[in-house]
């Protein structure tokens, strides 16, 4: 598939897979542990990602204090990243080992490797310890509902961070709202950004600290 169709019908999403994505930290909630510190500017991409409708820039680095939890070399830094289609990226990210757990459960996979110019929205492990185990594991079992879920943390075009603060349609038909300027956003009121505008073959990456979850 060459690219992503919007919702209800589809079985998209993650990393948030969601997601996902790539970089990231602990979460000031949560327990997981953090790929080692490294340099942001020193490994941060300079000319990977093209640009899609969103406007994002192949130069433009990643912002966010969490980005200096990417290792500094190999597949899981900025540059390693780069080069891979997003889950593939964000299955090279430890703590994004949930979210890809997610893909992999709703076979989302393929599709988000195969989208073209996407943004993903990307929530931590810390992101995923804040829902109640048992929440947590009945949403992984259930394929449709996590669908759902992940295909929200996605939208169908690359966001640079100028164009990030607003409302943004996402693939599973619900709206997602971004706020803030500079290296400071926050979606839907309560989950930060992390490190955001991470750059891999075939989306824009913000981290964020909390699951994103579609108006019933």
């Amino acid at each position: 598939m060459s690219r992503l169709s919007r919702p209800k019908s589809f079985a998209v999403l993650l990393a948030a897979g969601s997601l996902a994505l790539g970089a990231s930290a602990c979460s000031s909630g949560g327990g997981s542990t953090a790929a080692p510190a490294a340099s942001t500017a020193a490994s941060a991409p300079s000319s990977s990602a093209s640009p899609g409708t969103g406007g994002a820039s192949p130069t433009s680095q990643p912002f966010g204090a969490a980005c200096s939890a990417v290792p500094a070399d190999g597949a899981g830094s900025f540059a390693g990243m780069a080069q891979d289609p997003v889950a593939t990226a964000a299955s090279n990210n430890p703590v994004l080992s949930t979210l890809v757990t997610a893909v992999t459960q709703a076979g989302l996979v393929d599709t988000l490797n195969s989208a073209k110019d996407i943004t993903v929205f990307a929530p931590t492990n810390d992101a995923f310890a804040k829902i109640p185990k048992a929440d947590l594991d009945a949403l992984l079992a259930d394929k449709a509902k996590l669908t759902k879920v992940l295909t929200y943390h996605v939208v169908p075009e690359r966001l640079a961070p100028a164009t990030l603060p607003g409302d943004h349609e996402t693939l599973e038909g619900g709206t997602v709202t971004v706020t803030g300027s500079g290296e400071d956003y926050t979606v839907n009121g309560n989950s930060k950004v992390l490190c955001g505008n991470v750059q891999t073959a075939n989306a824009t990456v913000y981290i964020v600290d909390t699951v994103l979850m579609p108006p019933s």
